[in-house]
């Protein structure tokens, strides 16, 4: 358990303990080698930099810790803003997520000025205006080399990145929902502004080929991160690639799914912890292994803003989530600040004490 200064009640901790012992297959509980520790952590938008810049500062070895080897899968059903563009005009891949997770890879203050020029962009209406100068980098890149793989690698390269980034396919690929009134919506950015319940969403064409690498990173790794962020645009299109369910169901790793503080307008609204990983297990079938909770009060002040937005905090019911198979591990998570945010050094903490120990 991650220590925190919200423990969780001891009143459920043998309920706590019997899942834990469900979720033997993890033998997590093993202590790793002296090599580096195997993370992948999969999503996009927001939450999965988030993850990568807390986990950035840990991946160069020190004195008793060997380091990270970290991997990040990005989705690429982007089909806005920038990224949008680009694919409609030059036939390529999203590459925005990517280039946020290159950055945040990259961290540190010797790479801020390359960091910087990487997510400027262009003001204005015409031309570039809009296009942010990593986008156009990697897109150059993809060209030039003809593989946008390798387009990615070398802007890892050039940024300093402690870690690799994988789009989880190189094929295009678009985000289908299908809402509760059996409304189907096609495109990721459409998604975003439809008013209805999420049923179910699937990417077109169905089950693309995964990205070389993503397969063997899953099933070697020693913790898979899955989240935070928009659960149907950001987490679910990496888990719908062919392979990647069934790499889930049988890698060893431990997989933890890093709980959203807030729901998203328009995505999630009114769905609570245990419907978000409902969500995935309908989707996918059961992945997780345990939920990483923040266990601090939200600034009521900062609460009562984000609801004239819509957005509310996710409501947590430990006992509901146990009985659905996944462990709840509370932590204070919470980003000081007057925006309600998960603080990526707290978040890391968390989650390589729970790698390197297990549950």
């Amino acid at each position: 358990m991650v220590e925190s200064e919200s423990p969780l009640d001891e009143a459920w901790d043998e309920e706590v303990s019997e899942a834990r012992r469900a979720v033997g297959r993890n033998a997590l509980v093993r202590p790793l080698d002296e090599r580096p520790t195997r993370i992948v952590a999969m999503g996009g938008g927001t939450g999965l930099p988030m993850v990568l810049r807390g986990l950035a500062r840990r991946a160069e070895p020190r004195l008793g810790e060997p380091g990270l080897d970290i991997t990040a899968v990005v989705a690429m059903s982007d089909d806005g803003g920038s990224s949008g563009r680009l694919r409609r005009t030059r036939g390529m891949l999203p590459p925005g997520d990517v280039r946020n997770c290159l950055v945040a890879l990259a961290g540190g203050k010797s790479r801020s000025a390359l960091n910087e020029v990487f997510q400027y962009r262009f003001a204005g209406r015409r031309g570039l205006a809009g296009h942010a100068v990593g986008n156009l980098l990697i897109a150059a890149l993809a060209e030039l080399k003809g593989d946008f793989l390798e387009a990615v690698r070398l802007s890892g390269e050039l940024l300093g990145a402690k870690g690799t980034v994988l789009p989880s396919t190189v094929s295009p690929v678009q985000l289908v929902a299908r809402l509760e009134d059996s409304t189907e919506v096609v495109g990721e950015s459409n998604i975003c502004r439809v008013l209805g319940r999420i049923r179910r969403v699937s990417l077109s064409p169905q089950a693309p080929p995964p990205s070389e690498g993503l397969l063997e990173s899953l099933y070697t790794s020693d913790l898979i991160v899955i989240g935070p962020g928009s659960l149907y645009s950001s987490v679910m299109p990496n888990l719908l690639v062919d392979g990647v369910a069934q790499a889930l169901r049988e890698s060893r790793a431990l997989k933890v799914m890093v709980a959203n503080l807030m729901t998203q307008p328009g995505e999630t609204d009114g769905m609570d912890c245990l419907e978000h990983v409902r969500a995935v297990i309908e989707h996918v079938g059961p992945v997780l292994d345990a939920v990483l909770l923040n266990g601090s009060s939200l600034p009521g002040e900062a609460v009562h803003r984000y609801a004239y937005k819509g957005s509310q905090p996710v409501r947590v019911d430990r006992r509901a989530l146990i009985s659905a198979g996944v462990v709840p591990v509370e932590a204070d998570l919470l980003k000081a600040g007057c925006r309600i945010r998960h603080d990526s050094r707290k978040v890391a903490r968390c989650l390589l004490k729970m790698a390197r120990t297990g549950l």
